[in-house]
């Protein structure tokens, strides 16, 4: 078993978030729960699913078969918009944790506002219950614009602590980050290779290569580097044993001033999927 290689970022509740994990997004049972098992033996500790992957049963299989102490791993799921609302996100919540087969998790969100909904101060009053009972270790928001935390915060008192949202060089999300840092919010990262095709060399990866060929490294040690560096944490999505370990793999160089403005010349503001005021 490898120790943990990733390095920890400070929550607002006193907790703490490994900076870089493994997402499992469109991946089956069975591939979630070897891609968990691999990834927790290589060094990660953090491992993003939700209610709409289908896959935490695989999740929690993979996290069990780890062999490592439950407190080591930070497991987070997420509550789908559809399931929005007090009492449908605390049944959600029940339902995914039986799926996983845990006592607990240690970060629980609304994984969309769906605002012409007009139901997620409640779903979020839900974790704030979830919480209090210690079900929820920490609670946070995915997709969430400045404007739909602000309406949390005005009539709830709280804020989440982290808010996952779809970032990588073609979207860096400067106002969002700089809001969630004046907040005291981690920005996560999902998609944070923009599904690869920021890989692409017809799409900026040319850029990249190079960047690549200068430190040693892949492009997309490139990019998850630059999430790094950012202060981002980041959830790479795979299910290839070498390609999760590469993924990790992104502690021991540095990106330089010239790096980082050749990576902003990638800025496009083109989304790999959809702005969150049009998901309802």
């Amino acid at each position: 078993m490898v120790d943990a290689l990733s390095p920890t970022l400070p929550l607002s509740d006193g907790r703490r978030i490994p900076q870089l994990g493994l997402g499992v997004y469109k991946t089956t049972d069975a591939e979630a729960a070897d891609a968990v098992d691999v990834a927790l033996r290589s060094g990660y500790r953090l491992i993003d699913t939700a209610s709409m992957y289908l896959n935490e049963t695989g999740v929690g299989e993979g996290v069990r078969r780890s062999g490592l102490p439950r407190e080591e791993v930070f497991v987070t799921t997420k509550v789908w918009f559809t399931e929005n609302g007090f009492d449908s996100t605390l049944r959600s919540f029940d339902e995914s944790l039986e799926r996983l087969a845990l006592d607990y998790v240690d970060l629980y969100m609304i994984h969309w506002p769906a605002p012409a909904n007009d139901r997620y101060v409640e779903t979020w009053r839900a974790l704030q219950r979830l919480a209090a009972e210690g079900r929820a270790r920490s609670i946070g928001v995915a997709n969430f614009h400045p404007k739909h935390i602000d309406r949390l915060i005005a009539e709830t008192g709280a804020k989440p602590v982290v808010n996952q949202i779809e970032l990588h060089p073609w979207l860096p999300q400067a106002s969002v980050r700089a809001y969630d840092a004046a907040h005291g919010i981690v920005t996560q990262s999902w998609s944070p290779l923009a599904r690869g095709h920021v890989l692409d060399p017809a799409h900026g990866g040319e850029v990249l290569a190079g960047l690549a060929r200068k430190h040693g490294k892949s492009p997309a040690q490139i990019v998850l580097r630059w999430h790094v560096q950012l202060g981002l944490s980041v959830i790479p999505k795979s299910v290839t044993p070498a390609r999760i370990r590469e993924n990790i793999d992104v502690f021991d160089f540095e990106l330089d001033a010239d790096d980082l403005a050749a990576i902003a010349t990638l800025e496009t503001g083109e989304r790999t999927g959809v702005d969150p005021d049009d998901r309802n």
